[in-house]
């Protein structure tokens, strides 16, 4: 009998531990499957980083979305906002349809047009679906943050607002509806491109009104260039010079993901969109992105691509350039991009046949020159390189003698620079710490 009850309490005991393990198992499982509004706030999160968020609505030392940048425009400075759940401050009392209407419309939840600093031509294009979560995550993944917003710092009458409804009329495409879903590469990557992306915010040129000439590839001036903070955004389209037509889909992804490849790497505020956007996008988004962008038209169809030439390398090697300019490189960038010009793949840049040295701006050229560069931070490519910046060791003269030996070197067949172009660049460096036009180097005192 007791050998008996024994025997059933062991029965009971197994029992009790099998259904122990398979609540624990079930409740692990549970645990490890994430809800469905759990779900849609990670969506947003992808989503909020593949737009970029961060970049504009975070200011220097600064909580994330906290708002208080400074955004530099033709009329004066305006400042981003708070975006954090704050109900006083931020976003933390918008409905979802109110969150809609400034991210797509440009309207503030008073009624008053946002300045189109934030892109919301580009964001119009975004569904409904996305933007619900990215709703969900900025009030349920984002933590709120008190910073109060700043006012503009643009004179009366051209901080008047109602202008801006105007604009918007004008300038402004109606939003996008939900439809049927086409996840195809060469769509998603449109969608991503012209919308979250807004690529076209810096990288397709601005007319009188300073809205966008294109949003869309309706037009060959989309993504064909655009200055914006002192730098050109390279063309996009599929130009051989000064464009992506040399680049395949590889090197696209590689230099969104890591921000470098063979041919270029990430200088200015392209720098900040990999460190904070791209580098943390699908491999099949980047992928689409990258399709996308190869299927853009050149700006100058038939203009054939650029060959390299020897012929710098070896006056360089023997000595017999002795003009301003090779020497200036020589003294100053030679130690790094090379005599040859094809400096150190994935390290310092080539200049060789390079998109940035070719454009018929030579904005960025002369601003990397003056300030430097750094390559973004990347999980894929932690090391980063930098260059320092020659301002106050070069004066303008000097700067454009290197610069117009670069653009005309090693096949390369850019215009040349003068002193004025570089003094120009000079004044809107943020630091002024630099050397009068035409005064001596520092090297040489």
């Amino acid at each position: 009998m007791t050998t008996i009850m024994i025997k059933h309490y062991f029965i009971a005991a197994c029992a009790a531990v099998m259904s122990l393990s398979a609540f624990t198992a079930a409740a692990q499982t549970n645990a490890a499957a994430p809800s469905a509004d759990q779900q849609l706030v990670q969506r947003g999160e992808y989503l909020a980083k593949a737009g970029d968020c961060v970049a504009c609505h975070t200011a220097k030392g600064g909580k994330p979305f906290a708002g208080g940048l400074a955004i530099a425009t033709p009329i004066g400075t305006v400042y981003s906002s708070n975006i954090t759940p704050d109900k006083e401050h931020g976003i933390g009392s918008y409905s979802e349809e109110d969150f809609d209407r400034a991210l797509r419309h440009g309207i503030r939840k008073d009624g008053a047009s946002l300045y189109p600093a934030m892109p919301y031509p580009s964001y119009a294009k975004v569904k409904p679906a996305d933007v619900k979560a990215l709703y969900a995550y900025f009030m349920q993944g984002v933590q709120a943050d008190p910073a109060p917003n700043r006012g503009v710092d643009i004179t009366w009458p051209l901080s008047m607002r109602w202008p801006l409804s105007v604009w918007r009329k004008v300038f402004a495409p109606a939003v996008a509806a939900d439809g049927p879903e086409d996840n195809s590469p060469l769509v998603r990557g449109q969608y991503l491109v012209e919308g979250l992306g807004h690529c076209g915010a810096c990288h397709t040129p601005r007319g009188v009104g300073m809205q966008e000439k294109a949003l869309s590839n309706d037009s060959s001036q989309f993504l064909s260039g655009g200055v914006i903070d002192g730098y050109l955004a390279n063309n996009l389209r599929g130009d051989a010079r000064d464009g992506l037509g040399n680049w395949s889909e590889a090197d696209i992804v590689a230099f969104l993901k890591t921000g470098r490849n063979s041919h270029s790497a990430a200088f200015g505020g392209m720098a900040d969109v990999v460190a904070n956007s791209t580098q943390y996008m699908t491999e099949g988004d980047l992928s689409a992105m990258a399709k996308y962008l190869k299927s853009l038209k050149a700006v100058k169809e038939g203009t054939p691509a650029l060959a390299y030439d020897d012929k710098t390398h070896q006056a360089l090697r023997k000595g017999s350039d002795q003009s301003p300019g090779a020497m200036a490189f020589l003294n100053n960038c030679a130690a790094c991009h090379r005599s040859s010009g094809k400096g150190y793949e994935e390290t310092f840049p080539t200049l060789a046949l390079s998109p940035t040295v070719n454009a018929e701006n030579p904005a960025s050229l002369i601003r990397i020159v003056l300030e430097g560069a750094e390559m973004p931070w990347t999980h894929k490519a932690p090391t980063q390189f930098a260059m320092p910046g020659f301002a106050s060791r070069l004066s303008d003269q000097e700067v454009a003698d290197v610069v117009t030996f670069i653009r005309s070197s090693w096949g390369n067949q850019a215009s040349s620079v003068n002193a004025s172009d570089v003094a120009k660049a000079r004044k809107q460096l943020p630091e002024k710490k630099t050397v009068e036009a035409g005064s001596a180097p520092l090297a040489k005192q």
